[in-house]
Order: structure tokens, then C-alpha cells, then sequence
């Protein structure tokens, strides 16, 4: 394995290069938390409407997963978001132990304004810059985030 000491002068080091990644994920993690507080929601409870919103209507249990959390906890945020308009229970049609969760009209609509806010931030971070670095800064990220994955499960 290299050293990360044994970079040629000039270049970018590998520490320099993952404090950069945690910059940015310090300021998306606080710009999400205020996009998403100006909606009356917490990061998990847009987390569990946009996971129905990109999957449509799914079991408690296989949100629960999806999210990676307990069904205990997954259970309090469909109680939160039920409770505010933005999600249904309805009777599994197969499996009658099973419920379903899905958006309501409200859930949509408040999904849908949140997309329409990460592509407007999109273009604007990203909207003049040359095809080519965008491509480089996506196949960079999409590198760093299979070996953080393969990471993460190995430390399980």
C-alpha cells in the first residue's frame, strides 16, 4: 500500500483530498437540514418520503430496511408523517400481516417541491461547469463511494 506521504510535490494528498469530502459533507448535511426544517420535516422523516417517492408504496419492514433502521423506529416516522397528511397505511393486497405505506397528495406534492429544490441547486453548482470535470468530479465520487460502502460493511 502507498504511503500517503510518498505523493509527488504539488499533488493533492489523499488526507487533504478526504478533508475536502468532509467539508462537503458538513455543509450539504446543514444545507439539507434547512431545506428540509423549512418544510416542518427532520433529515429521516424526508428520508423514508423520498424513498417512496423514488420506489412507490412499500411494506413498514422493507422501508425500515431501505433506510437502515429498526422497524421500531421506521414505525415512529410513519406515525409522524401519517399523522401530518403526508403518508397512508393501507392493507398489503397479498399478505394481510402486511401494511403498505404510500405518499398521500400532500406527501407528492411536498416530494415533488423537493426535488424541484435539489435540481435547482444542481444547476446552479453545476449547470456552467465543462462536460469533462463533471464527468471526472462523478466518476471520482462514484469511486470514493463504493470503496466508503465496501468499507462500511467490512467494519460491520
Amino acid at each position: 500500500m502507498k504511503s500517503l506521504h510518498d505523493m509527488p510535490e504539488g499533488a493533492v494528498s489523499a488526507s487533504v483530498s478526504l478533508d475536502r469530502l468532509f467539508e462537503l459533507a458538513e455543509v450539504l448535511g446543514s444545507m439539507m437540514e434547512r431545506g428540509v426544517a423549512a418544510h416542518g420535516l427532520t433529515r429521516a422523516r424526508a428520508g423514508l418520503l423520498w424513498a417512496l417517492f423514488h420506489d412507490g408504496p412499500m411494506t413498514q419492514r422493507a422501508l425500515a430496511g431501505q433506510l437502515g433502521v429498526t422497524p421500531r423506529n421506521v414505525t415512529g416516522l410513519i406515525d409522524a408523517l401519517e399523522a401530518d397528511g403526508l403518508v397512508a397505511r393501507t392493507p398489503h393486497p397479498a399478505d394481510r400481516r402486511a401494511t403498505l405505506v404510500s405518499l398521500t397528495e400532500s406527501g407528492r406534492a411536498l416530494t415533488a417541491g423537493l426535488r424541484e429544490g435539489r435540481d435547482e441547486l444542481a444547476v446552479e453548482l453545476f449547470g456552467d461547469m465543462p462536460a469533462a470535470q463533471l464527468a471526472a468530479i462523478y466518476d471520482g465520487l462514484e469511486t470514493v463511494i463504493t470503496r466508503l460502502r465496501t468499507i462500511d460493511q467490512a467494519s460491520r
